[in-house]
């Protein structure tokens, strides 16, 4: 065997993206009639949400955590960014009640489920960091308030709300990082396993093998004995 014959990076790469979701079902082009859901709709909505909220938080991150209380343009993308949390939020949560009504979990779809919900517990915890990021009274008052049930709970030790460097670190690198990942996991496994059937849905009729009447074994059917037989 050449080197070049030998599999490189590149080779296990591609082989392993193909065993993780196949060629067809990476772009699919078609759909089932079901995915005319309004479900659906809601969970691609989630995703243009996040886009925007990335792209505001962006320009907010460049013009500085105090950028957007001395300039109209900072106002204005605060408020964008605001906004489309407030979208993302909304659209996540119909999104995510509709599959926990519809069962998504089903035909080994649990991890998709899974990924999905954790995506939106970490969302709230990158929501809460940012409401500690404003940097204005009411972020303070919100501090105060979390630290003293966070404490209570017993978790207060590990990260400290009224810490603003630490909190907006949180807020931008670390809980982001973590909910991109969840979510593009969960996109990978919904190209993977497919969308999720109704649940009234017929499943489709299994193939058995047929064999000829004469290799059959004959039922054993009892004859009763006649009173002459009984008699004797």
């Amino acid at each position: 065997m050449t080197t070049s014959d030998r599999p490189n990076w590149t080779a296990r790469l591609g082989r392993r993206i193909d065993q993780t979701v196949p060629p067809g079902r990476r772009l699919p082009d078609r759909q089932p009639e079901y995915v005319r859901s309004w479900i659906y709709v809601f969970g691609v909505a989630t995703l243009a949400a996040l886009l925007f909220v990335l792209a505001s938080g962006l320009a907010l991150a460049i013009g500085g955590a105090a950028w957007w209380h001395t300039s109209s343009l900072g106002h204005f993308v605060n408020s964008l960014h605001l906004w489309s949390v407030e979208l993302f939020f909304a659209c996540m949560v119909i999104h995510l009640w509709g599959k926990f009504a519809m069962a998504a979990w089903r035909g080994r779809r649990a991890l998709t489920w899974i990924t999905g919900a954790v995506a939106f517990v970490g969302s709230i915890g990158t929501a809460f960091t940012g409401y500690l990021s404003q940097s204005n009274f009411d972020s303070q008052w919100i501090s105060t308030q979390a630290k003293d049930g966070l404490n209570a709970v017993g978790i207060g030790a590990f990260f400290n709300v009224l810490n603003p460097g630490q909190m907006l670190l949180w807020h931008v690198v670390l809980l982001p990082f973590v909910v991109g990942v969840l979510i593009v996991l969960h996109v990978i496994l919904v190209r993977r396993h497919g969308v999720v059937p109704p649940i009234d849905a017929e499943p489709p009729a299994r193939e058995l093998p047929s064999r000829p009447l004469a290799s059959r074994p004959a039922a054993h059917v009892p004859v009763s004995e006649t009173p002459e037989q009984a008699q004797s």
